[in-house]
Parts: C-alpha cells; sequence; structure tokens
C-alpha cells in the first residue's frame, strides 16, 4: 500500500464535501484545490556576504525537503552595489505530497510556535490565492536555532484553483489554517 499524506485524504473526504455544500456545487471538478505551495526568502546581505545564500539554501532545504533554486537579480543597481545575474533570493515551489506534507507541518508545529500567536490575517489577493509572511525562520523544527547565523524571514504563497477570495478563504480554513476570528 502506498502512503498518502493525511492532509490529502482530509481534502477528499472531509474538505471536498464540505464546499460541495456550501457553494452548490454539482461536480467534484468545481471545487477549488490546492495547486502548489512557494516558499520564497529575499536576502539583501547576499550582495556582501555570499555565505548567506549557502546558508539560506540548506535552512529552506532543511525546511521542504526539497532543493531550493536561487533568485537571481534581473538587472545592476549601482547604488545597491547589485550586478546582473547575483543571488539575491531562495525559493522553492511545492507540490503533490511534499506540498500536503509541509503544510501539516505547517499547521500542526511551526505556527503554534510563533511568539503570541492568535491566528494569521484572512486576506487573500483577489484570485483565491495566499500569501503569509514569516519574520523568523526558526519557528520550524527543522532549523538548529545554535546553527543560524541570522534571523530572516520568508513568504509562503498557497495557489490555489479557486474563482473567488471566499472560495479561497475557506479552502485553506477547511484545510485548517487558523485565520483570526473577524
Amino acid at each position: 500500500m502506498q502512503y498518502v499524506p493525511s492532509l490529502k485524504e482530509k481534502y477528499k473526504n472531509e474538505v471536498i464535501p464540505a464546499l460541495m455544500k456550501e457553494f452548490g456545487y454539482k461536480s467534484v471538478m468545481q471545487c477549488p484545490k490546492l495547486t502548489k505551495i512557494i516558499i520564497n526568502q529575499g536576502i539583501g546581505d547576499a550582495v556582501s556576504d555570499k555565505k548567506i545564500v549557502d546558508n539560506s539554501m540548506a535552512e529552506i532545504a532543511a525546511i521542504t525537503g526539497q532543493k531550493p533554486v536561487p533568485a537571481l537579480s534581473r538587472k545592476d543597481i549601482s547604488n545597491f552595489h547589485l550586478r546582473k545575474g547575483n543571488p539575491i533570493g531562495v525559493m522553492v515551489t511545492l507540490r503533490r505530497d511534499r506540498m500536503y506534507e509541509f503544510l501539516e507541518r505547517l499547521i500542526a508545529i511551526s505556527l503554534p510556535r510563533i511568539r503570541d500567536f492568535n491566528g494569521i490575517n484572512g486576506k487573500l489577493d483577489g484570485r483565491g490565492n495566499y500569501t503569509l509572511g514569516i519574520k523568523e525562520q526558526i519557528i520550524f523544527p527543522e532549523i538548529d536555532i545554535d546553527k543560524v547565523s541570522k534571523i530572516m524571514g520568508m513568504n509562503i504563497t498557497f495557489v490555489t484553483t479557486a474563482k473567488t477570495d471566499e472560495e479561497g478563504f475557506k479552502l485553506l480554513q477547511n484545510f485548517g489554517l487558523p485565520f483570526k476570528k473577524k
């Protein structure tokens, strides 16, 4: 028997029926679904110190279980001592089982570790996608706090097939993302 992430099972058995009932879908194919999760970390200090990029890539790889790619600058900006093609960030795109596993670890372990946590902001982008900003990478248990050279934040973007913000919000809420009460 093949391993199936528990959130994938939850999507099939609980989330789809709930969304079909709430929005009156006639087919399962009309239900919005989570297509990918993108983790992006901008590193402004990478211009002066190249080791920061390597450290950041190692941390993101430990968090996601997938090798990240460096984000390169597109043009020269002399005021920032930036050359075209220099690495200025790190990003990784998670899909399928890895995406569900990361989402489960984020909801169950990492978000509750944030200091003074009382839910995440519920503002979506107008097309049913949601971006969550995290101020410090040490909320993930995969990161060893003693080896962290610099506290850096990251953006986590949830890309859905939802057509409206309301559908996307309900999808993410049914997955268990702890949104603030309005």
